[in-house]
This record gives C-alpha cells, sequence and structure tokens, in this order.
C-alpha cells in the first residue's frame, strides 16, 4: 500500500505527537535510587560534579541512606544536601530507619520524624498514609511516601 504525502504527514505528525507525549508523561521531578541511577542521570542533578558522581558510582551498593549521605557530605554543603535529596534518595525502611535518617528525607523535621517512629511496626503503605494523613494533607503524604519503603 503506498502512502500518499498527505497520509505521510499525518503520520509524521501524529508520530510527533505521540513521542511529546510520552516524554511528558516521564515525572521531571522523579527521584533517582543512587544505587541504579546511570552516570548520565547523575549528572543532570546540579549539586554533583562529574567526581562526585563517579566517587558516588564506585561505592554502590549502598545499604542505607545514611552511607550515601557519608559518602556526599564531605563534598557537599548541608543545603546542598538537602537541595539534592528531593531528586536523590535511596528510599528508607520505615521499620528500621534510624531518627537520623528519617531526618535525611527532605522536609522531614524532628516533629514528623517522631510520628514516622511512633506507628512502627507498618505493616503497609496504606498505615503510613493513614497515620501520617493525621498530620499532613494528602499531597503531602503522597510526596513523603516516595521516599520510604515497607520491609
Amino acid at each position: 500500500m503506498k502512502l500518499t504525502r498527505l497520509s505521510k504527514l499525518i503520520a509524521v505528525v501524529l508520530f510527533s505527537a505521540v513521542a511529546t507525549f510520552v516524554s511528558a508523561q516521564e515525572p521531571q521531578d522523579r527521584i533517582l535510587n543512587p544505587n541504579v541511577a546511570t552516570e548520565q542521570e547523575l549528572s543532570t542533578l546540579p549539586q554533583l560534579n562529574a567526581k562526585l558522581v563517579k566517587e558516588l558510582v564506585a561505592k554502590r551498593p549502598y545499604k542505607t541512606m545514611l552511607d550515601v549521605n557519608a559518602q556526599l557530605s564531605p563534598a557537599l554543603s548541608k543545603e546542598q544536601l538537602a537541595q539534592l535529596y528531593v531528586r536523590l534518595f535511596l528510599p528508607i525502611n520505615l521499620n528500621t530507619a534510624s531518627r537520623e535518617e528519617i531526618l535525611l528525607v527532605p522536609g522531614v523535621g524532628p516533629r514528623m520524624a517522631h510520628e514516622f517512629e511512633e506507628y512502627r511496626p507498618y505493616k503497609a503503605i496504606e498505615q503510613f498514609r493513614k497515620e501520617i494523613g493525621k498530620y499532613v494533607d494528602q499531597k503531602e503524604v503522597a510526596r513523603l511516601e516516595r521516599y520510604v519503603t515497607i520491609r
């Protein structure tokens, strides 16, 4: 079947629209896992230079976020680390994370860390949503959920 000039044009436009839609579906605020992110992905983070990226990758795998923090904290300020952890984070286990590790979650202070700890052990993420939802709105619970896991 021969494609006419018009049908070729329509095919190109549709392909372009689909490609744009698919790329728009990739969240710009996705959180990279330091154990699996590629060097190229890590290089997109403004706080990481080429040397830090290579060092971060060379020390894999990281057991906890505290290990990631120990690797990066000699080279970055607290402010830089706080900005970085919005985009680079190894999810913490809600049932075993130390207070220090919980406090690495972006936006979590001592009061919220206490709430995270108070409801242990968590049996399912739905329990986390319910209990933390008593203190913050649904949008904030969803944001926090991106940094945690239950094992």
